[in-house]
C-alpha cells in the first residue's frame, strides 16, 4: 500500500516517512497505531494521532459531527489513556474510534469488563507486580525479549482469568530458555556481549592483543626495560609481558612467534599480528556457534514467544481500559437500535462530588422508580436555571454515547444507548453575529437533514441570534428533528416563545431552589420531566444584595430587587440567614 493512500499523508509527509523509516516500517507504524514511531520520524504528535484514527476507523470518525463532539471525544481518550500500563497501550487508547458494528462493541465491552474484574480482584501486591512488569517492559523498549520477560512476570504473579487466558497456553520453561537468547543475536548475525562467557573472554583477549599491536613501540620499550641483553632474552621477556597483559597462555603466544625475525621490532610486530589473526578466527568461530545455538533456542520456543509478544500487548491494552473502568465505576450499557437513556449518570470531566442525573430521549425500558425518564419522546426541550447543569447534562449524554460507540462502559448506574450515524453536540458560543449563525447552521443542519440516525445535543441556540428569530429557528430545528425521525435534546431559555411543540416533543426543567448559607446557588440538577424550568433571578439578585461592597452598590441591587419582586428577595435572604 502506498503511504499517500492513508488519510492525511500527503507528498511531503510521505517523503519524510520514507526517508526516516522506510515504507514497510512506516506502514507497520500506521497499521499498528504506533504514535511514537511516527512522532520520532518528525510528525507532530497531534497530526500522527489524526492520521492513525482515520487509518484505523474512518467510518467511526465520520460519526463525530461537530467540533464540540471532537473535543468531548479527545477529552475522554485523554482521560482513559492516563490509566495505561504501557506506552503502546496509551497510544492504542488515544486512537480508539467509534466501532461500526454493534457486535464489535459488545465484544470489546466483554474484554474491558473482564479486564476490570481481573484488575479489581488483585490485591495490592499483585497490582504492584503487574505495574512493575509493564514498567520494565517499557524501559526495555517493548522488544520481544521484554515481552517474554513481562509474560513470565505476569505468570509468576499468579495472574489468571479471562484477560490473561492468552498466556495460559505458553510453556514457561520454553519462554525462560528463549528469554536467555532473545536480544543477543543482532540482525547482522553478531552476538551481543553477555550471551556466552567463553565468547566474552575471547573478545577481551582479542581487544587486549589489538591494543598491544596498536602500541607496539610502547611494548618494545616496556620489554627492553626488563634488562634484556640478547634477542633470545628479549623473546622470552616479550612472551611473558604479552601473557601478563592479555591473559593468554605462554604456550599460545610462543606458538605464534616466528623463528626468522631479523630484530626485536620484527619479532614483536609479527607475533602480535599473528595473535590478532588467530584470535579473530577464534572469536568468529565461537560467535557463529553461539548464534546458531541461540537461534535454535528461540526457534524451539517461537510459537510461545510469538504468543507472549501478542498477549502482552493485548493484555496491556485491555488492562489499561479495565483500570479506567474500575477507577470511574463504569458499567455496561445496553446497546439498542434507537434512543438514549441513563439512570444515575455522571460527567467524567467534573471533579469532586458529582450529582448523578437520570434522563432519556427516545424509547427505552429503564426503570429508576420516581426518577424514571419518560419513554418515546423524540425531542426534549431542556429549560431552567442559569448554572443549573443543563450544558453539563448535554455533555454527559455525549460522553455516554461516545463511550458506548467505542465499546467502552459508561458512567451511569444503567444506560441504554442507540446506534447513531452522526452525533451532533453544539455548546453555547456567545458570539452574536451573522457569521456565527451561518457557520452554526452549516454545522448542525446537514447531519440532521441527511436522513441517517442522528442525535442532536444543542445548547442555547438563542445565544447566536436575536431571541425572536432564535425561537423561530429553534422551533424549526425541533420540527425537523421529529420529521427526520432523529433524536434531540435542545437547551433553551425560550421555551415560552416556542410555538406549540410536536406531539413527539416534551419540555423538561431544572430548578434553582434557593441559596446556601455561603450564598451559593442551590440547584436540583435532576430535571423535572414535562415542566418548564425557571431561572429564578431573585436568587441571583438576593446574592448580589447580600454581597454588595458598599451602600451605593447595595442600593443599585435593591432597585433590581424591587423589579423582580422585593418580597421574594427578602424571603430568600431570610431563608439563608434564618432571621
Amino acid at each position: 500500500m502506498r503511504l499517500q493512500d492513508y488519510w492525511g499523508v500527503g507528498p511531503k509527509t510521505s517523503e519524510r516517512l520514507r526517508e526516516t523509516l522506510g515504507v514497510e516500517r512506516a506502514v507497520e507504524a500506521i497499521e499498528g497505531a504506533d504514535i511514537r514511531t511516527l512522532a520520532d520520524a518528525g510528525l507532530p504528535r497531534g497530526r500522527a494521532v489524526r492520521i492513525l484514527r482515520r487509518a484505523n476507523g474512518a467510518t467511526g470518525m465520520d460519526a463525530l459531527g461537530t467540533r464540540d463532539v471532537h473535543e468531548v471525544y479527545d477529552d475522554l481518550l485523554t482521560l482513559a489513556s492516563e490509566y495505561a500500563v504501557t506506552d503502546h497501550a496509551s497510544d492504542r487508547i488515544r486512537v480508539l474510534t467509534p466501532l461500526e458494528h454493534v457486535e464489535a462493541r459488545e465484544e470489546r465491552l466483554d474484554d474491558v469488563l473482564d479486564a476490570r474484574e481481573a484488575w479489581s480482584s488483585l490485591d495490592e501486591d499483585a497490582k504492584t507486580a503487574v505495574l512493575d512488569a509493564f514498567e520494565r517492559y517499557d524501559e526495555a523498549g517493548g522488544t520481544d525479549r521484554a515481552a517474554v520477560e513481562a509474560a513470565l512476570s505476569l505468570r509468576e504473579a499468579g495472574l489468571r482469568g479471562t484477560t490473561f487466558d492468552a498466556l495460559d497456553g505458553v510453556d514457561d520453561d520454553a519462554l525462560r530458555d528463549a528469554a536467555g537468547a532473545l536480544g543477543y543475536v543482532e540482525s547482522d548475525g553478531s552476538v551481543a556481549a553477555g550471551a556466552d562467557d567463553e565468547l566474552d573472554r575471547l573478545r577481551d583477549k582479542l581487544d587486549a592483543v589489538r591494543e598491544l599491536e596498536n602500541g607496539a613501540l610502547d611494548v618494545l620499550e616496556s620489554v627492553r626495560s626488563r634488562g634484556v641483553r640478547s634477542l633470545d632474552e628479549f623473546q622470552s621477556a616479550f612472551v611473558e609481558y604479552v601473557a601478563e597483559e592479555s591473559g593468554l597462555r605462554r604456550g599460545r603466544i610462543e606458538a605464534a612467534t616466528t623463528g626468522d625475525a631479523y630484530d626485536e621490532a620484527d619479532f614483536a610486530s609479527t607475533t602480535l599480528r599473528t595473535l590478532v589473526e588467530e584470535l579473530e578466527a577464534d572469536v568468529d568461530a565461537r560467535e557463529e556457534s553461539v548464534a546458531a545455538d541461540l537461534r535454535a533456542d528461540v526457534e524451539a520456543a517461537r510459537a510461545d514467544v510469538d504468543a507472549a509478544v501478542t498477549a502482552v500487548s493485548d493484555i496491556a491494552f485491555e488492562l489499561s481500559l479495565g483500570r479506567f473502568a474500575a477507577e470511574y465505576d463504569l458499567t455496561r450499557p445496553t446497546l439498542v437500535s434507537d434512543g438514549v437513556a441513563v439512570v444515575g449518570a455522571r460527567n467524567l470531566t467534573l471533579s469532586g462530588d458529582v450529582d448523578p442525573v437520570s434522563y432519556a430521549v427516545g424509547a427505552h425500558e429503564l426503570d429508576s422508580g420516581t426518577l424514571t425518564p419518560p419513554s418515546g419522546d423524540r425531542v426534549a426541550v431542556l429549560t431552567g436555571a442559569n448554572s443549573g447543569g443543563k450544558t453539563t447534562l448535554l455533555e454527559t449524554l455525549c460522553q455516554v454515547v461516545l463511550l458506548a460507540s467505542m465499546g467502552l462502559p459508561v458512567p451511569a448506574e444503567s444506560a441504554e444507548v442507540g446506534d447513531f450515524d452522526t452525533i451532533v453536540f453544539h455548546r453555547r458560543h456567545a458570539s452574536f453575529n451573522a457569521g456565527v449563525l451561518e457557520s452554526t447552521l452549516k454545522s448542525i443542519v446537514p447531519p440532521l437533514a441527511s436522513g441517517g440516525r442522528t442525535l442532536m445535543l444543542v445548547d442555547e441556540f438563542e445565544a447566536i441570534t436575536e431571541p425572536g428569530r432564535a425561537a423561530d429557528l429553534l422551533n424549526g430545528l425541533v420540527s425537523l428533528t421529529v420529521r427526520q425521525d432523529a433524536l434531540g435534546v435542545y437547551v433553551t431559555h425560550l421555551a415560552d416563545e416556542l410555538s406549540p411543540l410536536p406531539d413527539e416533543a416534551r419540555i423538561d426543567g431544572i430548578f434553582a431552589e434557593g441559596l446556601t448559607e455561603e450564598l451559593a446557588l442551590r440547584v436540583d440538577y435532576q430535571p423535572r420531566f414535562g415542566t418548564v424550568g425557571k431561572s429564578t433571578p431573585e436568587f441571583i439578585v438576593s446574592r448580589l444584595v447580600a454581597n454588595a461592597r458598599d451602600r451605593a452598590e447595595r442600593q443599585g441591587f435593591e432597585a433590581l430587587a424591587a423589579a423582580v419582586g422585593e418580597e421574594a428577595i427578602q424571603q430568600t435572604l431570610s431563608d439563608v440567614t434564618g432571621d
